[in-house]
């Protein structure tokens, strides 16, 4: 056993584990300009069906809410419309992220961990998109409803499109974000930070501590969308505990 670990060791240092530090601000510099590429290309296209995101996706929330929403600056949809594009096409493009992240950090893993590459770069974008799926269809609809309904009659409730477009660009990325926790899972697990035995011995102070990044990230007060926030969040802990158990299993298997 030890001297298969040595030889994967030895090859990984081969590979790319003695590059200079300049050789990896280097690697660094290329990958940054393809995901920025990547990027670019995502936004031209966004930018094309800039109208149908607009109005036929992220205004929808907001007219199934009956919210009306108002511009109060000079230019301000031209700027809002770039920033959409700009986040959108960040979106269209998070697998060439997570490719190009996985490529940078390659250098330094064993063969046997390479292999994950394709299924890593899969699921973190799988886990990506779900999340922010999650807020589009369940967390937005409640809390624009309750924002829309909450308080006097006398009172018009009109919202500044502005104000708007960042509730609910935080809450999906927010999301997607979020929902990457088995994926963090996985790497903690592998390089040895995280072991699924504390994950279920600390699981009631996680709970606590998952009920309070819900009321956090929530956007106003609203306790059923902070509700619908913690359930997946508890969903998503007792799913990394399963991720690091697998990873641990892997590893351990790997190395006999």
């Amino acid at each position: 056993m030890s001297s298969k670990k040595n030889k994967e060791i030895e090859e990984g240092e081969e590979n790319g584990n003695d590059m200079s530090f300049l050789e990896h601000l280097e690697e660094l510099r290329w990958r940054l300009m393809y995901s920025i590429a990547g990027l670019l290309i995502g936004t031209i296209i966004a930018w094309i069906f800039i109208d149908f995101l607009v109005d036929g996706i992220l205004l929808l929330p907001a007219r199934n809410a009956g919210i009306k929403l108002q511009n109060l600056q000079p230019f301000g949809q031209l700027f809002l419309f770039f920033q959409i594009a700009i986040i959108t096409g960040l979106v269209f493009t998070i697998p060439n992220v997570f490719y190009h992240v996985w490529k940078f950090v390659g250098p330094a893993l064993r063969d046997n961990e390479k292999k994950y590459a394709f299924w890593v770069v899969t699921f973190s974008s799988i886990c990506f998109i779900s999340g922010i799926v999650f807020a589009y269809f369940i967390m937005l609809p409640l809390t624009l409803k309750f924002a829309a309904q909450f308080g006097s009659a006398e009172i018009e409730n009109n919202f500044a499109v502005t104000e708007y477009f960042s509730i609910i660009i935080s809450v999906m990325l927010a999301a997607g974000f979020i929902f990457e926790l088995p994926m963090m899972s996985f790497f903690l697990s592998k390089i040895g930070l995280l072991k699924p035995h504390h994950m279920r011995k600390y699981r009631k102070h996680s709970i606590v501590a998952i009920l309070l990044a819900a009321a956090i990230l929530s956007p106003g007060t609203d306790p059923i969308a902070q509700i619908m926030l913690a359930i997946p969040l508890v969903i998503l802990y007792e799913i990394s505990i399963f991720v690091s158990k697998f990873s641990q299993k892997k590893q351990i298997e790997e190395e006999s």
